[in-house]
């Protein structure tokens, strides 16, 4: 049992009889009244999203994880495919357990948690940026900006992201896949 002192991004809990991923987290004391913890939860087993809010010194069940490296090889439908880099296994997942997958890229390395108790995958993390190929995007004007303008990109994954008027096809560009943003152009 952990309370919420504990609580960090990504830690794995047992919450109203599912298991949950922490995506976000905000301590809050508040001038009058007790502290409390503002979370927003992902259901690793359907993927929904809730906000739930604990009260400070609350006990939570803490889910034993182990994560793994394993490498995406392709998707099939809504079924996605990894092997395991150091015993070469693979595995099978649905997409509702990616949280990025339209930036995922065949050959991408990403790290898989388990649950140690029964040796079920639970989520799928990526890594904090990626770098993808632009395939299709409209030539921008020099010129006719005032602030910063951004035009839509499609990348080599199939992905839409805005993208700086400088960029153009075949530019590589780094892409931060938690927000799904551009973050720089890629660096040969």
């Amino acid at each position: 049992m952990a309370n919420t002192s504990d609580i960090r991004k990504g830690l794995c809990i047992r919450y109203n009889h599912d298991i949950y991923k922490i995506v976000e987290f905000l301590h809050v004391k508040p001038g009058k009244g007790p502290a409390f913890v503002r979370t927003k939860l992902k259901s690793v087993t359907t993927g929904k999203v809730i906000d739930n809010t604990f009260s400070a010194g609350h006990k939570i069940e803490d889910v034993r994880v182990e994560t793994r490296s394993y490498q995406y090889l392709y998707a099939e439908g809504d079924t996605f495919h990894f092997m395991n880099t150091d015993d070469y296994n693979q595995i099978a997942l649905q997409k509702s357990s990616l949280d990025s997958p339209e930036l995922l890229k065949e050959g991408e390395v990403v790290t898989i948690i388990f649950n140690t108790e029964d040796s079920l995958p639970l989520s799928v993390e990526m890594p904090a940026s990626v770098i993808l190929e632009v395939t299709h995007t409209e030539p921008g004007v020099k010129g006719n900006t005032a602030t910063n303008a951004t035009k839509p990109a499609t990348v080599e994954t199939g992905a839409r992201i805005n993208v700086p008027l400088f960029i153009n096809e075949g530019d590589k560009i780094k892409v931060d896949t938690e927000k799904g943003a551009y973050m720089e152009r890629a660096k040969e």
